[in-house]
């Protein structure tokens, strides 16, 4: 989460700390319970965005569907359909910053990488794409 963590530090370094963003977490902010099982995806986010609301002195995260029938255009874009499922979270820049934290650490914790194509390595073996479909661990 380090784009979220940027944009924090460059709120604080363009407003000279006049913006209600902490330069650290702070205090007690953070949030370190077990996250609620089981984890099911409601959709797949295919765009993302990270905004500064100056107005509201918040955080805005949009995430945008993608859906399985939408394809890239020439320049790579995806446009998604009109009934794209959408979620916008709006966060304080205390929740920010202790969002931005456990993000890091939770991905921290995650799988390490296939040494050969970059994808996670799956506890139980990995069909890497890079080996044409052959397992390796």
């Amino acid at each position: 989460m380090s784009g979220s963590t940027s944009l924090l530090d460059e709120v604080v370094r363009r407003t000279a700390g006049e913006a209600s963003v902490p330069a650290v977490t702070p205090t007690g902010a953070d949030d370190n319970g077990p996250l609620s099982l089981p984890i099911e995806e409601d959709f797949r986010v295919g765009t993302m965005s990270l905004a500064w609301d100056a107005d509201a002195e918040r955080v805005v995260i949009e995430c945008l569907e993608v859906g399985e029938d939408s394809e890239p255009d020439e320049d790579g874009e995806v446009t998604p359909s009109p009934d794209a499922s959408m979620l916008r979270v709006s966060l304080t820049g205390a929740a920010a910053r202790a969002f931005a934290k456990r993000a890091g650490a939770v991905v921290a914790q995650g799988r390490p990488p296939c040494p050969f194509c970059g994808n996670p390595l799956d506890p139980e073996g990995h069909v890497c794409p890079r080996a044409n479909g052959h397992r390796r661990r």
